[in-house]
């Protein structure tokens, strides 16, 4: 990892033109052919006592960038799902991940966002938005919100406003191959989601999300 060294300043940022064996959560394989995505990498030194900030914060940039950049208000239209990614009329459009360095404290957070492509059952600009915009200036948007949204005292309200989890029937996949269904009723302050399940509520560090149904 690029932080290992711990010569790179804080929040500097990596971006790539395309991805050939990139790694999503629950270590899938990602690829992304050249020019079509904003493929980015966010180095944060020392990060804040609760990792999740640092995923909250570049989730809801990515977001409100995709709004600013289409200069139209998209509400009912862009949400994050917990706990990671962006979805554009119900599907995924970006994903956050973060990879904390096995010799600092580092912590990086990478970020795909499909601009002129998407794999099979995800979202575009180009083609959900119509919206023609460079990678690069996307970028630039984004670290914007996210220098705002890192400073802000209310960055959990923020994110908290845009979960369209919350209030769902969900179908978590967790590691191990143990399944959890139930209703997403909350955020803990810890950014855990609570699920309950029927019989109480369950807080969760990890899980691949289904929605069922949002209430």
């Amino acid at each position: 990892m690029w932080a290992d060294a711990g010569t790179a300043p804080d929040r500097s940022v990596l971006r790539a033109d395309h991805q050939t064996a990139g790694r999503g959560r629950l270590d899938r394989r990602w690829d992304a052919p050249s020019g079509a995505s904003l493929l980015a990498s966010i180095l944060f030194l020392a990060p804040p006592p609760v990792p999740t900030k640092l995923t909250q914060a570049v989730g809801r940039a990515a977001l409100d960038a995709i709004e600013a950049v289409a200069e139209r208000d998209l509400t009912g239209r862009l949400a994050l799902k917990w706990p990671n990614d962006v979805l554009l009329d119900g599907r995924k459009v970006a994903g956050v991940l973060a990879q904390r360095s096995v010799r600092t404290a580092a912590v990086v957070v990478g970020l795909g966002l499909n601009v002129a492509w998407a794999p099979d059952d995800a979202a575009s600009l180009v083609d959900d938005l119509g919206l023609e915009v460079a990678p690069g200036a996307l970028l630039d948007s984004l670290l914007r919100h996210l220098d705002d949204l890192l400073d802000a005292s209310d960055l959990f309200e923020r994110y908290r406003a845009k979960l369209a989890t919350l209030g769902a029937d969900v179908r978590v996949d967790l590691p191990g191959g143990r399944v959890l269904v139930g209703v997403a009723t909350d955020l803990d302050a810890d950014g855990r989601l609570l699920v309950d399940d029927g019989s109480g509520a369950v807080a969760l560090d990890v899980g691949d999300i289904v929605h069922l149904r949002t209430g």
